[in-house]
């Protein structure tokens, strides 16, 4: 009896440490998505801090390539400060305006299909594997959500206006996943994550529609000129 006491004390301890650092995950998760939303480059020291808590939360509940991807976004965190930092638009550098320096783009739907194609391909691989050589909670959605994360970050960095679009199907997929080990924290950051991605796309819309008018002026006065 007093093994299974120690046992049962020792798992609720364990869990308070976990949904402590869980939670401050989530805040930091919270507060990425909200600078990023508004374009602000700070959203990226949010970003490296919870994906470092993160990357030890899944590897402890075995969803291994949510690990590798926390990985993943560390890096990206890095990368995506310094290109925001250091690629200014022409528009944007006239403002002074050094908080956000790179212009949101939009990418041809020929381009989306063939970049869904590849890394669909590519998840169905990286499952495979999982599946057979590992011992990987759900592998072949953890390989797709994974897979599509690391594609979607890199659009994030680029300030390519379709990432949300694609992390609203991410999130909706990562919402079971997560509640399926018991992260019941993170799973409702997610549900909340499929309103903000989808608020985000709106405001991002709206800044690139902004844009292209005033590159539009611009043209026009350099032609009159």
């Amino acid at each position: 009896m007093n093994d299974v006491m120690l046992a049962i004390q020792q798992a609720f301890n364990e869990a308070s440490v976990m949904t402590f650092w869980e939670a401050i995950a989530v805040m930091l998760a919270l507060a990425y998505l909200i600078l990023a939303m508004r374009t602000n480059i700070w959203c990226w020291s949010a970003a490296f801090l919870s994906t470092a808590i993160y990357t030890v939360l899944f590897w402890n509940v075995s969803l291994l390539m949510e690990s590798v991807l926390n990985i993943y976004y560390m890096g990206m965190a890095v990368y995506g400060y310094w290109l925001w930092l250091h690629v200014p638009s022409v528009q944007q550098s006239q403002q002074h305006n050094v908080s956000s320096q790179l212009n949101i783009t939009s990418w041809t739907l020929k381009t989306h299909t063939i970049v869904i194609a590849v890394t669909s391909l590519v998840s169905i691989v990286v499952g495979y594997g999982m599946a057979n050589y590992t011992a990987a909670a759900f592998p072949y959605i953890d390989a797709a959500t994974t897979c599509f994360a690391v594609m979607t970050t890199y659009l994030v960095a680029k300030k390519v206006l379709e990432n949300w679009l694609y992390w609203v199907v991410i999130d909706v997929v990562s919402i079971y996943l997560y509640f399926q080990k018991g992260l019941m924290l993170t799973s409702g950051l997610f549900i909340l994550y499929v309103a903000m991605a989808i608020a985000g796309y709106m405001m991002w819309r709206k800044k690139y529609q902004h844009s292209v008018v005033e590159q539009d002026k611009l043209s026009q006065q350099a032609i009159s000129v």
